[in-house]
């Protein structure tokens, strides 16, 4: 048996909020966890919802039941089968949504802001590894890197990039791990890393939320 493999043509989704216009200030793009769909992921952003605020919610290309063969659908960026490819693929369509969306648009006067949820954090950093976006401010919330941040990206390209990381206290994933030893972790990667905690679970919290509104 041989394997192969076949670059194909995939149609992705993905979901706004607001009017992207010369009266745009703010841009974020926010990456879902394991098991979401962007359109529902989107709504809780709805906060920061404005005039001058663009929000893009890129949606995973593999999408599957959450259980047995019906009801409820989840996407997921990647899994461990066929990862370096699913990466590739994945980078490859989130270059491209950024460019379909601000090819043609000046943007010395926004602000852009990355964020990753969970799954989506890993995705985030090997997505910005591949330097071809523009962006002023990281959003790690929730997120836990087995072996460590330098296995998604090089540190050294965050050294002047504002960097947030924000979990929830009660969050049923972190709190099986030591919650110091994790802020250390990604702080010895990170060192300039600002932390913000909420008490709350593996969620997005709205309040915590208005926090980075700046």
């Amino acid at each position: 048996m041989q394997e192969h493999h076949l670059e194909v043509k995939r149609t992705a989704r993905y979901f706004t909020l607001g009017t992207l216009n010369e009266q745009t200030k703010h841009i974020w793009f926010v990456l879902h966890g394991y098991g979401q769909l962007a359109q529902f992921f989107i709504k809780k952003f709805e906060v920061l919802h404005n005039d001058d605020t663009f929000i893009v919610a890129p949606e995973a290309l593999s999408r599957f039941y959450l259980q047995g063969v019906s009801g409820r659908v989840g996407a997921s960026w990647m899994t461990k089968e066929e990862r370096a490819y699913e990466i590739d693929d994945y980078i490859f369509y989130l270059n491209q949504l950024y460019d379909s969306l601000l090819h043609d648009r000046s943007l010395s006067d926004v602000q852009i802001t990355i964020l990753g949820f969970s799954q989506g954090n890993a995705t985030v950093l090997r997505w910005l590894n591949a330097d071809h976006i523009r962006y002023d401010r990281l959003v790690i919330w929730a997120g836990f890197f087995a072996n460590g941040v330098a296995d998604v990206i090089d540190p050294a390209k965050l050294t002047n990039i504002p960097t947030t990381l924000v979990y929830g206290t009660q969050d049923e994933y972190l709190v099986q791990v030591d919650l110091a030893k994790y802020e250390t972790d990604i702080k010895t990667a990170i060192p300039h890393l600002e932390v913000i905690t909420f008490e709350g679970k593996h969620t997005i919290d709205s309040e915590t939320l208005k926090k980075l509104e700046r």
